[in-house]
Parts: structure tokens; C-alpha cells; sequence
């Protein structure tokens, strides 16, 4: 997709209803589904908020832009997601909390960026967070300047993300399931999965909308 076309459509992505569980829950497995609707009220998880942001490249085409994560000791450890984190006292919304994290982790001034709507909440459970996405663009492509917590910077072309033969699945063994297929999307051999790829599953139902 080009981004003219993309920058042309903001305004339908503003008010395009959203698919909120229908379509997050395309990316994951049944187990997970179940997990959500019996345990999250009672966990009173955290709160946190990642940032999707969509730039153009060189070729004029539209790029959503993933982290891989640093290894650390933690649940997400070495893990591709979007950039954010949990909420901080000097935060005076999830908004806010979305474009510090954003600022802090890529290097880009978050005045720079286009917020363009609120996304879905999405649980997380190993961490017992549950995330306020939200969808925003910036008019060139930045120059990234990011912090310890990034180890690599991914570049997805939505052409790529809205591509349904990019979805599939992986076995794998997480904190709460053993030996489970796994939605995600395979974007050139990186597997994005778990809360990212349902986040990412939401995005794309709504770009597909503009198409």
C-alpha cells in the first residue's frame, strides 16, 4: 500500500468500527480464548500501552514499524512487539504513556507523531497486563536513535501485514501452554505471536477496510 493512498484514508481509520476480539482472537490459540473470557476480570492486571506507527519508505510504500526486544529477565524477553510499556506516574493518559515509551525507545520526538485512534485493549497474560493499543504515522521515515531495550529495529510493509498468506502457525511452549499451535504471522522469518500479533490482526482488519 502506498502511504499516499494510506494518508488519504486517515479519516476512515478514525471512525471504521473496529473488530476488538473477533479480531484479535484470529491470532490466537482456543486455550487462549478460553483463559480470557474466565480469568481477566479477577487477575486486575496492570495497565500499559503500545504505539503502531506507520511511516513511508523510500519507494513511497507504507511501513509499520516492530521491535525486537533485548534479552532481559523477564516474561518477553527477546520477543518482536511494539513499542511501549507500562504506565508511569508522570503519564496523564494511556495516550501519553503510548508516545513517551515511543520517544524513549526509538529515539523520535513524540511530538512528531500523528496519533489516530485508541485500538482494543488486549490481556497479557504471563505479565498480567492488559495493553491500550493505539495507531499513529509519521510523514518520512525517522532516523532511529533506539535505547538498550530495542536489539533490532523490523520494518513491515503493510502490503505485507494485510497479506492473509502471511499468517500461520508455529508449535511452541509458553508460561501457561505446552507444546501448542500457535497463530502468528511470518513476516520474512520473523515470527510475531501472542499479544503483537493480535494487536497487529485488529490493524489489519482495519486497513483492509480502506482497501
Amino acid at each position: 500500500m502506498k502511504f499516499s493512498y494510506f494518508s488519504n484514508h486517515i479519516n476512515s481509520l478514525k471512525t471504521n468500527e473496529l473488530g476488538g476480539k473477533s479480531s484479535q482472537f484470529k491470532l490466537v490459540p482456543e486455550l487462549r480464548i478460553k483463559f480470557s473470557e474466565e480469568k481477566i476480570k479477577d487477575n486486575n492486571p496492570k495497565k500499559a500501552a503500545v504505539l503502531a506507527v506507520l511511516y513511508p519508505n523510500k519507494a513511497g510504500e507504507s511501513i509499520l514499524l516492530l521491535t525486537l526486544r533485548a534479552s532481559y529477565n523477564g516474561a518477553h524477553s527477546a520477543q518482536i512487539s511494539l513499542p511501549g510499556g507500562k504506565v508511569d506516574k508522570v503519564d496523564t493518559s494511556l495516550k501519553a504513556t503510548a508516545l513517551r515509551e515511543f520517544e524513549e525507545e526509538i529515539g523520535i520526538n513524540r511530538d512528531r507523531i500523528q496519533v489516530i485512534r485508541k485500538l482494543s485493549e488486549t490481556y497479557i497474560p504471563p505479565s498480567n497486563f492488559m495493553v491500550t493499543p493505539f495507531l499513529g504515522y509519521l510523514d518520512e521515515k525517522p532516523d532511529f536513535q533506539p535505547n538498550e531495550e530495542v536489539a533490532e529495529i523490523i520494518e513491515v510493509k503493510v502490503a505485507d501485514l494485510v497479506d492473509d498468506n502471511l499468517v500461520t502457525s508455529v508449535t511452541m511452549e509458553t508460561s501457561y501452554m505446552k507444546e501448542i499451535e500457535v497463530p502468528c504471522f511470518n513476516f520474512s522469518d520473523h515470527i510475531v505471536w501472542g499479544a503483537t500479533a493480535m494487536i497487529l490482526s485488529e490493524i489489519k482488519d482495519l486497513i483492509k477496510e480502506i482497501q
